[in-house]
């Protein structure tokens, strides 16, 4: 029988702190400053990283003059601390044409998993379409009169990232319309060492894992394009005219806080760097029946459940038995609550929930994918425990995220975490090995 932990029948809740551990024709590489911020961990005599959004802009946007543009972004293309699509429309040799919104849109204003709609957008003029509705790619009515597709949204590496996604469409559509594709790039939040998690399987693929990656494949987005082009992972995309804009001041060693950029979250769920960095591998509780924190200031760092304080007590238990390199876990309570933006009608909404907290206490030691299947792994051995038979409560969308069935089939035959890991080992060394020539860092 559970029974009641004391730090629940205490009536504390354990909540996470933000005061935890926050803690781009050919290519271009240019040398600058970046202005408006810095993270705490840079060392002081280290200039901040410099995207390909403004490696681009100091120099007035030369390499798009003459061209009429269209641009794919969203509220993360900023340079310096305007909107990259406001810096383009003020440039006088370069004509915005039409502006292209991915999942949360232009600006960041549609909420998770809203459609986003189209229009006109009210600073530029410039006519705005959706690639976050029915359709999931510009439409070669919407390419014409255009001369090239710029590419600018941060992501934060992990395969079933929707941007990702959106960009691998986007190149196909322009290399059938003739277009050349820009991708000015942005660091890999993770860094660009660390890769985790199952590889895509073909059978598997969906908006949300397009490409054979595996969970967390450590590239930055313009390192992603040149893999998608050279390894030709959708149809015409070979014939492509891709180039990007490269980053000064990034290396692959680098983690978020060592960049001295300030953080702007690129979805409204990943609110701070530590979000994005065990988003990889928390993400997974999508598939199965509890929160993973949507509707709290916490998504991704506290999952919690309907079951008693002492069920969450044993998870807890379960897991620090377990090593974990670089991670805490403590009990939690929560109850989610609708946020309009970032999750309108949370699963659990109202609920007293009971569960897992995650603080980050060694940024450099974490292995996010490794951390979610331990942790989903004791979630779902107490759910058996308890009797939970619909603790898997959406088989297919576990899959999709994995990218395998395998996941499923091991969880269910009582396979240990560490198994399941060792399980993708080989099939991510030879992803590290096929990425090698699209490395610009």
């Amino acid at each position: 029988m559970d029974t009641p932990p004391d730090c629940f029948a205490a009536g504390r809740t354990r909540i996470p702190h933000e005061s935890r551990c926050r803690p781009w024709l050919a290519v271009l590489v240019l040398c600058g400053l970046w202005l408006s911020g810095c993270a705490p961990e840079t060392p002081p005599s280290q200039p901040p990283v410099r995207t390909g959004a403004e490696v681009l802009a100091r120099t007035g946007f030369e390499a798009l003059a003459g061209q009429r543009v269209g641009v794919i972004a969203n509220h993360t293309a900023r340079v310096d601390t305007a909107h990259l699509v406001d810096r383009l429309a003020a440039a006088p040799d370069v004509r915005v044409g039409a502006i292209f919104a991915p999942e949360h849109g232009v600006r960041g204003t549609a909420g998770a998993g809203e459609p986003v709609q189209g229009g006109r957008d009210p600073r530029t003029g410039a006519p705005v379409y959706s690639l976050y509705d029915d359709t999931r790619r510009p439409t070669s009515d919407e390419l014409a009169g255009l001369d090239a597709l710029v590419f600018d949204v941060q992501s934060v590496g992990a395969r079933f990232y929707t941007y990702s996604t959106t960009m691998g469409l986007a190149m196909q559509a322009a290399a059938e319309a003739g277009l050349s594709f820009v991708v000015l790039d942005r660091p890999n939040p993770l860094g660009g060492t660390y890769t985790g998690g199952f590889v895509l399987e073909s059978a598997h693929t969906s908006f949300v894992g397009r490409y054979p990656l595996p969970m967390a494949h450590g590239l930055t987005v313009g390192e992603l394009a040149r893999y998608i082009q050279q390894r030709e992972l959708l149809p015409g995309v070979a014939a492509l005219d891709l180039s990007v804009v490269a980053m000064t001041g990034w290396t692959r060693d680098m983690q978020w806080p060592e960049t001295g950029r300030a953080w702007v979250p690129p979805s409204p769920n990943l609110p701070t760097w530590e979000t994005a960095l065990l988003y990889p591998g928390l993400c997974l509780f999508e598939g199965v029946r509890v929160s993973e924190g949507r509707g709290t200031e916490h998504p991704f760092l506290q999952i919690g459940a309907p079951w008693p304080p002492a069920a969450a007590q044993r998870v807890v238990d379960t897991l620090r038995t377990r090593a974990l390199p670089g991670v805490t876990v403590d009990t939690v309570a929560f109850t989610p609550r609708s946020m309009p933006q970032a999750a309108p009608s949370p699963r659990f909404e109202g609920e007293r929930l009971y569960g897992v907290e995650v603080a980050v206490t060694d940024r450099r030691a974490v292995a996010p994918v490794r951390v979610g299947i331990h942790m989903l792994h004791a979630f779902y051995h107490r759910a058996h425990a308890r009797g939970d038979t619909t603790f898997v409560s959406r088989p297919a969308h576990l899959t999709r995220l994995a990218g395998t069935d395998r996941l499923l089939e091991q969880l269910r035959a009582g396979a240990h975490p560490d198994s399941i890991v060792a399980d993708w080992r080989a099939e991510t060394a030879a992803f590290r090995e096929q990425r090698t020539p699209a490395l610009l860092y």
